[in-house]
């Protein structure tokens, strides 16, 4: 078997980098799997997972404090962290196969599924995480426009007054959100567009950095009252017994989406040079990176309650609990539509390759999918125009665009998001891997320990879902189609 797998590694070593052969330099320009030399570190994956981690579920998590309270909203960001980090060693082990040490890379989630488990958990697995990224990308469209028409509302009230209505329509917003998007889908290597990716990461800490300093300056401004509670919003004051039970289960799907990482684990993993083994490196990471976001959530989540109280708002930078300084937070709404700009291209290129790479495989002679065109650009070179990249391309975006305007329902979405895919992607296939990895004997001790964590979670999400689904409910029976909303 070793000298089987041996002979296999340098075929495809030959195949992927013919000229790492030459001059006796293999070892020296080229990994294991014949692909170029890797040069991540604890330091790199720990930055990608927190600028990746940290993004527009911060934005939420004062009103999911503001339903749960003082004692169940730090308790459950703190048990989130903790299954987080720990599903993600898990996760972390598996990026090689058979063993965590050595054997053959996997260079995604679904090539991690297929080494480890096989069968029906393939598809599985790919619904779940492509119908995640789908979901994803319409809720940046939700929260991009949001934020635009944000800088709109802000000028109204700093004009016309706070009491002012300034209501604004979202849709112009996400028709230019889309336009850009479908400009930026069309260039077709991502690696061209890193400095968007960075720009993004750096608008991220931003606007929560600038959210954190305003709900500390209100929190310690002259005569500051809000009401708070040790269980968050009082029944028969703020809300109904009903909607207080909903409220809590969204919620909990809110800060789901706020930690969820594990979509992107292990193509952050496959950046990592070896030796050191990528497993005891990435967990690492994952610890660095998982307690400073808790850290960061902890601080925005209660400073931000303790800012608004029971009242905050569902977005604490859209939903007007802040009016002044009104340029801050207007860079500060900017600073989410820079962001969101770069991170939906992130999230969407997976599935634009997935569904290019069938389709070529599908249709190999088929010239509308296979052939390029070269057309000069000035000042940008030569660039290559394929029809069915570009018409595909520009369909998913529009469609995305239009799920949003259906249903532009910030919150409710973000917990249904989180809801999904918090279970199979997070909690589901890390522990089914590492049992299948470790060979652990059924019905032992640890196999049942960890099914019942597995089962645990499936019951938080579901509810969760149920609770995210019952508020898009309400949304809707209030909601009036393509007509301007006086909140969001």
């Amino acid at each position: 078997m070793a000298s089987e797998f041996e002979k296999n590694s340098t075929n495809m070593y030959v195949e992927q980098s013919p000229k790492g052969l030459e001059n006796g330099q293999v070892q020296k320009n080229v990994d294991d799997d014949g692909r170029e030399k890797r040069t991540g570190t604890v330091l790199t994956a720990s930055a990608h997972i927190i600028t990746a981690v940290i993004g527009s579920g911060v934005l939420s998590l004062a009103w999911a404090m503001a339903q749960l309270g003082w004692v169940a909203g730090p308790v459950i960001l703190f048990l989130f962290s903790f299954i987080t980090y720990f599903t993600s060693t898990l996760l972390a082990d598996c990026y090689r196969f058979p063993g965590p040490g050595s054997g053959k890379r996997n260079y995604s989630y679904m090539e991690v599924v297929r080494s480890h488990l096989g069968g029906f958990k393939v598809q599985l697995c790919g619904i779940a995480q492509y119908g995640n990224l789908v979901g994803i990308t319409i809720g940046y469209t939700i929260t991009a426009s949001i934020s635009m028409k944000a800088v709109v509302r802000s000028n109204c009230f700093h004009k016309e007054g706070h009491q002012a209505s300034c209501t604004v329509s979202n849709y112009p917003y996400m028709v230019i959100f889309a336009i850009i998007q479908i400009i930026l889908s069309q260039i077709q290597n991502f690696h061209k567009l890193s400095w968007l990716s960075i720009l993004a990461a750096v608008m991220s800490f931003a606007y929560s950095l600038i959210g954190l300093g305003l709900s500390i300056a209100k929190v310690a401004g002259a005569g500051h009252h809000v009401k708070t509670s040790l269980t968050g919003t009082i029944v028969g004051v703020d809300v109904s017994g009903s909607q207080k039970v909903w409220r809590c289960l969204q919620s909990i799907g809110d800060i789901a989406f706020a930690y969820a990482f594990a979509t992107i684990l292990i193509e952050i993993q496959d950046t990592l040079r070896s030796p050191p083994a990528e497993n005891k490196v990435m967990k690492r990471a994952s610890l660095v990176g998982v307690f400073t976001t808790t850290l960061f959530y902890v601080l925005c989540g209660t400073i931000g309650y303790a800012a608004f109280g029971n009242n905050a708002p569902g977005n604490f930078l859209t939903g007007f609990g802040f009016y002044e300084p009104f340029w801050l937070i207007d860079f500060a709404n900017v600073c989410i539509a820079i962001h969101l700009i770069g991170a939906y291209q992130v999230f969407c290129q997976p599935i634009y390759g997935f569904v290019e790479g069938r389709c070529s495989e599908k249709w190999p002679d088929n010239k509308f999918i296979k052939s390029q065109h070269d057309i000069n650009i000035p000042w940008f070179g030569v660039y290559n125009l394929n029809y069915f990249r570009m018409l595909w391309r520009t369909i998913y975006v529009i469609i995305t665009a239009i799920i949003a305007m259906i249903f532009p329902f910030f919150n409710a979405i973000l917990g249904l998001i989180g809801a999904a895919s918090f279970y199979p992607l997070t909690v589901y296939f890390p522990i089914e891997m590492h049992i299948a990895q470790r060979k652990i004997p059924k019905y032992s001790f640890k196999w049942i320990w960890l099914h019942i964590l597995s089962w645990a979670c499936l019951i938080v999400s579901l509810v969760a879902a149920v609770g995210s689904i019952e508020g898009l409910t309400q949304d809707l029976k209030t909601y009036k189609p393509f007509k301007p909303q006086d909140h969001d």
